[in-house]
């Protein structure tokens, strides 16, 4: 069927604009100012009224434009005219001086300064208290106090000296010079994007307000050959149901141009508002795009790999539930706190006196006691470390509340903590899981960083899988002989190994017998990390699809040994869009051939690791130019999701953005601070020149640049 090529808006891009519901195209242009310049006949009927369908007939698109005296050009000159802020008749009439244009200039540069500072900081603009009276202003009166003060050519010009009705130091002003900041921000984003492909990663979380913001972050390959994840926008949604938020983002991508028909990849956490097969917010985008592949958040899994572990084995469950009592405890007051860093300082100078642990800088710093938390990555590591370094301290600080003549429940629970805290079996467990999560805790670490890509990311979930067997084969005895040398150093029994094994509090005859070196190996050390491999598996092995099977083809290591050609050509076929059966696919496939004989004779590929470095090389090599098709899969394997770490550090500066004291700040303003506060470095680069023009072209102004 005939319809409209997308390629005549590149041609006519000016004018030509394209409606869906009609199926036509019209001018812009005449459809405007026609009427004002005395447009009529054939050329309004198909280009204002009816539009234009007669694609075969391209001629007849030129023609319309016609010569300069045509009807199309003095409408194409009056939007012209129309545009120009210096034609306005408010402009014509007031009658600014040259000098009053040089000091809006040095006053409106001096606001933008002072605002770029706050927005890169992601500090509040506004004061409880602005009058003239006031002793603080809030921030931005204040800085801009203090930045023009020692340059007289800006203290002439800006506040006091200022004309009443134009110091640019309004809310309306701080706001749209906010907002012209976020949006060339954006925009550099998307140029640098350039309409190639990318990921979407999404999450939602409440703000200090109570209120449900998603955070849209975009991942792609930009013209170096980098991995890139960018922050584009945060958005107050009503719900957080996936149509809701499916809303939400072709209203946001409709906004900044994006096409959802580039997306080749969705990142997500697991709640069924994301995920869901049905009414997820990933099979709604797939019904859009069948090519944007879903992707679960690694670092996600393995934290929920972390919690099945910690809830399902009944001895780990407890020992968990010890850790978050005695958070609870030490955090339930000032004087505890104050207590445990007193212990924490005297044990550390015992420990100097010694010559147990060595001085210097950033040596022994103060550390706390961490609350485990089921959605926070590594925080159940972060508790057993503490715990370990501060076993001593908090022995005793519970034997001080212990004693405590009042608070029966503080008491209570201090006596269970030091219970246990003095078994052999807790020592054991600490130990235990410090080797556990130690080793995950480096994955997890590896994980959110946002250059990695998905290969190497499945690389690392099988090193750490064979890590923790190799541990499980060999490592009992080291760990048994470091929670040996534990116990000696505070006191704590150790067992016979080779006695009967009875639980504190049972019988022994409703026991089946075994020794205490069998519970400590089987029912401990073997069952928690075999349950810890095994989690592993079921939750990573779903990713070993097809796709996963084709994209190792394209690992640089050794040479390309995994390369297989038919593979690359099937991962190809994933992407119809991009890949022609009858045009594309042949070509592939010579050109994959002369791809692994050149790069597998140039040394500068040799020692590659990672599809990530595959791509840098090929750029910089100019290898991309010249095998355009192979370079089209290394980038369309290297934009797909690994994790949404970068969503949840958008959500972190939230919380240092919209505070308690800065809780009712606007969505459009808040959307502005949080685009310059996480994306400062690309915020950075944006010249203020640029930022003026913008904010001068957002609507009508007093004064001219």
């Amino acid at each position: 069927m005939r319809r409209f090529n997308p390629k005549l808006s590149k041609e006519f891009g000016s004018w030509l604009e394209y409606s869906v519901s009609k199926d036509a195209c019209f001018c812009l242009y005449c459809y405007l100012l026609d009427m004002e310049v005395g447009g009529s006949g054939s050329t309004r009927e198909a280009f204002v009224s009816v539009g234009f369908k007669n694609w075969q007939k391209k001629d007849r698109i030129k023609l319309h434009v016609g010569d300069h005296k045509s009807v199309h050009n003095r409408c194409y000159q009056a939007c012209q005219d129309l545009m120009k802020q210096k034609q306005h008749i408010d402009i014509a009439f007031s009658n600014i001086s040259e000098q009053q244009r040089i000091d809006y200039r040095i006053r409106l540069k001096t606001s933008l300064d002072c605002a770029r500072y706050l927005l890169r900081n992601g500090q509040p603009f506004r004061g409880h208290d602005e009058s003239k009276s006031s002793n603080h202003q809030g921030l931005f009166l204040e800085t801009l106090k203090f930045y023009s003060k020692p340059n007289k050519e800006m203290s002439q010009v800006v506040l006091q000296n200022a004309p009443d009705n134009h110091k640019l130091t309004s809310p309306m002003i701080q706001k749209d010079l906010s907002q012209a900041c976020a949006d060339l921000t954006v925009k550099a984003i998307i140029s640098d994007i350039d309409g190639d492909y990318f990921s979407l990663l999404v999450d939602e979380a409440r703000d200090v307000a109570i209120k449900e913001q998603m955070a849209v972050v975009l991942r792609y390959v930009n013209k170096k050959g980098s991995i890139v994840e960018c922050f584009i926008g945060i958005i107050h949604v009503s719900d957080t149901t996936a149509q809701s938020l499916k809303a939400a983002i072709d209203g946001l991508f409709s906004k900044l141009g994006l096409s959802l028909s580039k997306c080749r990849g969705q990142g997500y956490d697991g709640a069924s508002n994301m995920r869901g097969e049905f009414k997820g917010l990933k099979s709604l985008i797939l019904a859009d795009n069948p090519s944007a592949f879903y992707i679960h958040c690694f670092a996600h899994q393995l934290q929920l790999t972390l919690v099945k572990v910690a809830k399902h084995h009944e001895k780990i469950q407890e020992f968990f539930d010890m850790l978050q009592k005695m958070a609870t405890v030490v955090g339930g007051s000032c004087k505890r706190k104050e207590i445990l860093q007193m212990n924490q300082y005297e044990q550390i100078v015992e420990r100097i006196a010694s010559g147990e642990i060595p001085t210097g800088k950033g040596l022994n710093q103060e550390t706390t006691l961490k609350r485990p938390g089921d959605t926070r990555w590594g925080s159940h590591f972060g508790t057993v470390t503490s715990v370990i370094s501060l076993f001593s301290p908090i022995i005793s600080l519970m034997k001080i509340i212990k004693n405590e003549p009042k608070n029966d429940a503080a008491r209570t629970d201090a006596g269970c903590i030091l219970y246990a805290m003095e078994d052999f079996e807790f020592a054991f467990l600490l130990h235990l899981m410090k080797l556990i999560l130690g080793i995950t805790y480096e994955l997890s670490q590896a994980l959110q960083k946002k250059d990695q890509d998905l290969l190497n990311a499945i690389g690392l979930v099988k090193v750490v899988k064979f890590h923790l067997q190799e541990v499980r084969d060999n490592g009992f005895d080291e760990l048994l002989q470091e929670t040996n040398i534990f116990a000696n150093k505070y006191d704590i029994d150790i067992p016979n190994m080779n006695d009967v094994y009875c639980h504190k509090g049972r019988s022994r005859r409703r026991l089946e017998s075994f020794t205490f070196l069998h519970y400590f190996k089987v029912e401990l050390f073997n069952t928690v990390i075999d349950t810890q491999v095994q989690e592993l598996g079921d939750r990573f092995d779903n990713v070993n699809t097809r796709l996963l099977e084709c994209l190792s083809c394209l690992d640089p290591r050794d040479s390309f040994a995994n390369f297989n050609k038919e593979k690359l050509i099937e991962f190809a076929r994933f992407y119809p869009l991009e890949f022609d059966e009858l045009a594309d696919i042949p070509f592939l496939s010579s050109s994959l051939g002369n791809f692994i004989i050149d790069v597998r004779a140039d040394s500068d590929f040799v020692n590659l690791k990672t599809i990530s470095d595959l791509a840098l090389k090929m750029v910089e090599k100019r290898k991309d130019i010249v095998y355009p098709l192979v370079y089209l899969l290394i980038k369309l394997a290297l934009v797909l999701p690994v994790a949404t770490a970068s969503v949840e550090r958008v959500f972190s500066a939230m919380t240092f953005v919209k505070d308690k004291l800065r809780n009712r700040i606007s969505d459009d303003w808040f959307n502005s601070c949080m685009l310059t506060y996480v994306e400062r470095d690309i915020f950075d680069k944006i010249d203020d020149e640029d930022i003026m023009q913008y904010f001068q072209g957002m609507k009508n102004r007093r004064m001219l640049l």
